[in-house]
């Protein structure tokens, strides 16, 4: 296995990690945070995937690891202004720092437990570098080593921030899978 991280441009590879099988399904497309709610919910079918698309003209919303040619996972990085976690009211503000997000780590079923959320991760992160971040913050779950439902497992866990240099600067009153999340941040 031969992974390589790369900004996410092409729509088609974006589609295949994070893409419903049926066009008509309303899946994420990872803009539940991207979005405010009203819009986010207000956006359904097609209409998600086409949003994305319209995303990518604008520049890559995240990254993608590929093993080889195939994309095989998706990491979402964007400015913290940019994302619902500028006005949240569970994941808290720590300063007026112009920090960077990265919220979505997800790895294609059939490819997980290769170490491809590592990949990603830093992949995120030198993204956001090669972007003029000075700061990469994260949510993820403080699960203590317990298992997580893998539908809940996006957001990453400490385990993996920590291994990446991460380090916790803030408590949150946000809750997945009945796991906290804490706020953890990287300088870049």
């Amino acid at each position: 296995m031969s992974i390589t991280v790369r900004p996410a441009t092409v729509f088609a590879d974006v589609s295949t990690v994070l893409g419903p099988k049926r066009p008509d399904a309303s899946v994420c497309w990872c803009l539940t945070y991207r979005l405010p709610s009203k819009e986010n919910k207000a956006l359904t079918g097609p209409a998600r995937g086409e949003h994305v698309a319209a995303m990518l003209a604008e520049g890559p919303p995240g990254v993608l690891a590929y093993d080889g040619e195939e994309p095989v996972g998706w990491a979402a990085v964007a400015p913290r202004s940019k994302t619902t976690f500028a006005r949240s009211r569970t994941i808290p503000r720590v300063d007026d720092a112009d920090v960077w997000s990265v919220w979505c780590i997800r790895v294609k079923p059939g490819h997980r437990g290769n170490g491809i959320s590592h990949h990603l991760l830093a992949g995120a992160v030198n993204f956001a570098r090669d972007q003029g971040a000075s700061i990469l913050e994260g949510y993820p779950l403080e699960n203590m080593g317990k298992t997580i439902n893998t539908t809940m497992a996006y957001v990453g866990t400490k385990s993996l921030f920590e291994a990446a240099g991460f380090h916790q600067v803030a408590e949150t009153k946000s809750v997945l899978d009945g796991f906290p999340r804490v706020l953890m941040r990287l300088a870049l």
